[in-house]
């Protein structure tokens, strides 16, 4: 059984974005923040070479009661035992990952529209994404979304709704108050001069609620 809800502050911590600083220790510091879920997401190295600070990162997320999250890659999150891994639209189907992936691990899923979520739901999505919400430079050939398209999209399945893309904490209240149960944020968490900080103003926006 999946012991994870995604709820709060969903940092995604990826290298390129931190700074030059560890990602690890940017993880740890969002972890102090207040985050309650963090995604690895490592589109440089190979597997193998991001296999220690996912290892690391799953220890620290096991001490803070958060839920740790692989991007992309079903092996690599099974080799550092994570909670869950998120796959995009061009990524393995959750119906395709689940047999590889097991019962009890969460599978996340990138979306844009209500049309697109309800498919992920239906195929076996624990959660889904959709943005990019605000302009974001975190990733390239994203499609645009808005407020009202969270809105339709948790109108439209019962599992939990993450709002991505360009979200910090000028606008992170708006993303709460259209109905999003989460928030996935790369550079407002990874590159900002203090991590714990800007996880913790986040942070704030779901304590609110």
């Amino acid at each position: 059984m999946k012991a994870h809800v995604i709820h709060g502050l969903y940092v995604i911590v990826d290298p390129e974005a931190c700074r030059g600083r560890s990602p690890v220790e940017v993880a740890r510091l969002a972890l102090d923040g207040g985050a309650s879920a963090v995604q690895w997401r490592d589109k440089r190295r190979d597997k193998g070479e991001q296999l220690a600070d996912a290892r690391t990162i799953v220890a620290l997320c096991r001490d803070a009661g958060a839920t740790f999250i692989v991007n992309d890659h079903v092996d690599l999150a099974l080799a550092c035992v994570a909670d869950g891994v998120h796959l995009g639209q061009h990524d393995l189907p959750s119906d395709a990952a689940r047999p590889i992936a097991g019962p009890d691990v969460i599978i996340g899923v990138s979306t844009n529209n209500p049309d697109e979520a309800r498919a992920a739901e239906a195929a076996g999505a624990d959660y889904v994404a959709v943005g990019a919400i605000f302009s974001t430079e975190s990733k390239g050939n994203t499609r645009p979304a808005n407020l009202d398209r969270i809105r339709a999209v948790k109108a439209a399945v019962k599992v939990p709704v993450v709002a991505i893309g360009g979200i910090d904490a000028s606008n992170i209240r708006s993303v709460v108050d259209a109905g999003a149960d989460a928030a996935a944020v790369i550079r407002a968490v990874c590159g900002a001069d203090d991590p714990r900080e800007g996880a913790r103003k986040l942070a704030l926006a779901f304590e609110r609620t």
